[in-house]
């Protein structure tokens, strides 16, 4: 089985041992040679929380998060910076690109839009669960040509009060404009949250894009 590794990010004031459970829902034998990683998002002052210092990738200004929300660009471009530092040196330890995963829920899931968006080649695949566009459409013009070939699947749930459906929403005509292949499903009656039927899915998903040899 060719070795591949999946990246989970977290939301605002989680932290990575806390989703590790996730990985028990991939069952299926091709992952018998997959590497997990579960980062901790470092201590920060958050805005939308009166600077309250908390686990947070970048500030956030307000929640809930719409499509019109204002974004710390400066914030999640550092940000994207440590993800693909995680990659390169897993590339380096002999994974195919292709067989590398970003995953993400909220604050985690905006990080995981721009990780994939802006690595220079094409991933396995990114995963964004309740996220949303971190980033104006001026970034479009930075996306390398190889990012664009990174399939990206979204997932949200349709009754979100933390991030607005909208904001999920606003997620397609940006990707059509970027020119990138992707798949949005939302959920009906799921809140900000992850459920059981879309971590099913999520694992289905990246079976299907695993490669055979590294």
């Amino acid at each position: 089985m060719a070795r591949s590794f999946i990246v989970w990010l977290h939301g605002l004031g989680d932290s990575g041992p806390a989703n590790e459970p996730i990985r028990t829902l991939f069952t299926s034998p091709q992952f018998a040679n997959t590497r997990w990683s579960f980062p901790s998002a470092p201590n920060q002052p958050v805005t939308c929380n009166r600077g309250v210092v908390m686990p947070s990738w970048f500030d956030l200004h307000e929640i809930p998060v719409t499509a019109d929300s204002p974004n710390d660009e400066n914030g999640v471009l550092k940000a994207v910076q440590n993800v693909h530092k995680m990659i390169d040196k897993e590339i380096a330890a002999g994974t195919s690109p292709s067989n590398i995963f970003i995953c993400g829920f909220s604050q985690g899931g905006a990080l995981t839009l721009a990780s994939v968006l802006l690595y220079p080649k094409t991933l396995g695949g990114g995963a964004v669960f309740s996220g949303w566009v971190p980033f104006s459409s001026s970034i479009i013009e930075q996306i390398p040509p190889d990012a664009k070939r990174t399939p990206i699947l979204w997932s949200h749930g349709m009754a979100d009060r933390t991030v607005l459906i909208e904001a999920g929403q606003a997620a397609p005509p940006f990707l059509e404009r970027v020119g990138v292949n992707f798949e949005f499903k939302a959920y009906p009656g799921i809140g900000h949250a992850i459920s059981k039927e879309e971590l099913h899915y999520l694992e289905s998903w990246i079976k299907a894009r695993l490669g055979s040899s590294s």
